[in-house]
């Protein structure tokens, strides 16, 4: 089920096979009983979607109560989310949970970026709160940032480039959101490396990321352990933050600062890296949020302002791409339906960079800087190998579903009528195959197609010797 629904969510939210994420809502209580002083409790919520603003919603409505009551609360709580409809991309859900309704809407890959549909509120009978959610997965993104203000291209350069960061925080949700935010401000980009929210000295690659034999990988960790300003010392971009909160006044101006002032325990926050960004940084959002910080605007408002100075440099960023990754599409008249369908023309890096002097991101973007140098690291990161192959996949599926419409324009019954039993067979066998993948890949076809494909297929075989009939609708297909 959850195959079939992944297919219209955003890239950013599709669930990866390889992971699952982890929702905890953690309570530390005063015990002078214990050996510790505290008695320590969490709740945790796994699941496969990156729900995040959802799920965390639903552990603060339900956690401290499970403290009290345990078990058979939790019991009650399970036999609300069963009463959970598919989680449909694009539909107003009503989610019941321990006496209030939650209502959501998941996105679709339809959406137009950077748009929020707002949650309408029906008419309802019943004495049941309702509270409708924003988003069902978005961060806080301009309270994660604030600790880092000043840095907020560098660090998108950083995280679009797929570099090793470190997010070094005072307690695992503030990692955990941070983090997330990074992996979020490329979006509709999806971050095609490994982030870990919150990475501790148990985690299985501790070894693996804590050694100096090999450079780090291409990963963002949240950590909070002390041990790790020492052990994580060279890796090339530490994000250091203090206590998230919303400051009254507006931040103070951090230069980036040298890694090797990074030796304390007590260093200050701010960015520690060599790195130097390729482009030149954006004043104007800079004034915007300070502007908005001295007016005290919301912090949703700050945060939307955000998000959409991320998007527009994302899409000014890769609108080239695409434009060129479009281009590699051989033309429909190409596509015969007696031939395999024709293959796309090869990515050639230096094609691409000749036409980024008419059609590149000063088209969209005003900000100077060289954007040259950053396509051609970008072009070497994994968040480039993960777009391509997605691109590749959508355009490879398109000339199957053009070649399959293709077929269902030819008279295939004629065909069959003047070729031999052996070759009008194979045609059939092939066509049923053809089906099956493209039920299977959910191929970008027009709505009667399959149909018609079936009908060719059906008259094909009503047309053969009884005994090849028999054989053939008996058939399956591979």
């Amino acid at each position: 089920m959850l195959d079939q629904l992944d297919r219209d969510l955003p890239v950013s939210l599709k669930k990866d096979p390889a992971y699952y994420y982890g929702y905890v809502y953690f309570r530390q209580v005063r015990d002078k009983t214990l050996k510790r002083g505290y008695f320590q409790k969490s709740l945790v919520l796994i699941s496969k979607l990156p729900y995040i603003h959802l799920f965390h919603t639903v552990l603060r409505h339900i956690a401290p109560e499970y403290f009290v009551k345990n078990e058979p609360f939790l019991e009650a709580v399970c036999s609300d989310v069963d009463h959970w409809p598919p989680p449909v991309p694009g539909k107003t859900l009503n989610l019941p949970i321990m006496g209030i309704i939650m209502k959501v809407r998941i996105p679709t890959c339809h959406d137009k970026p950077g748009t929020t549909h707002i949650v309408q509120f029906a008419h309802q009978e019943d004495t049941q709160i309702s509270i409708a959610l924003p988003t069902v997965h978005e961060v806080d993104l301009f309270r994660c940032f604030c600790p880092v203000f000043f840095h907020i291209q560098m660090l998108w350069e950083l995280v679009l480039l797929g570099e090793p960061v470190v997010v070094m925080a005072p307690s695992p949700s503030e990692s955990s959101e941070t983090v997330l935010a990074l992996v979020s401000c490329i979006s509709p980009l999806k971050y095609c490396s490994d982030f870990r929210p919150y990475f501790t000295i148990h985690d299985s690659e501790f070894k693996e990321y804590t050694t100096r034999t090999q450079a780090p990988p291409s990963v963002i960790l949240g950590v909070t352990n002390p041990f790790f300003a020492k052990t994580l010392q060279h890796w090339p971009h530490i994000v250091r933050i203090g206590e998230i909160k919303l400051p009254g006044e507006v931040p103070k101006q951090v230069k980036v600062k040298k890694l090797k002032n990074l030796k304390t325990l007590d260093s200050k926050p701010g960015v520690y890296t060599s790195y130097k960004p390729y482009l030149n940084r954006d004043e104007e959002i800079i004034k915007q949020l300070q502007k908005g910080v001295q007016q005290k605007r919301p912090a949703e408002a700050q945060s939307v302002i955000l998000r959409r100075y991320f998007l527009e440099l994302t899409q000014s960023f890769i609108i080239p791409l695409e434009r060129y990754v479009a281009s590699l599409m051989p033309l429909q008249k190409s596509i015969s339906p007696w031939k395999s369908p024709p293959h796309l023309r090869q990515f050639s890096q230096e094609d691409f960079m000749k036409t980024l002097e008419k059609a590149g991101p000063q088209l969209t973007s005003g900000l100077k800087g060289d954007w040259i140098g950053l396509y051609r690291h970008f072009l070497k990161s994994p968040n480039f190998n993960g777009w391509f192959r997605t691109r590749q996949k959508e355009m490879t599926q398109k000339l199957e579903a053009l070649h399959l419409e293709a077929l269902c324009n030819e008279d295939l019954l004629f065909w069959s009528q003047k070729h031999t039993e052996v070759e009008t067979v194979d045609l059939v066998l092939k066509l049923k195959n053809k089906l099956f993948q493209a039920d299977r890949e959910h191929l970008p076809m027009k709505p009667d197609t399959m149909e018609k494909l079936q009908m060719h297929i059906d008259a094909i075989i009503l047309a053969l010797p009884d005994d090849l009939q028999d054989i053939l609708l008996k058939t399956g297909t591979t």
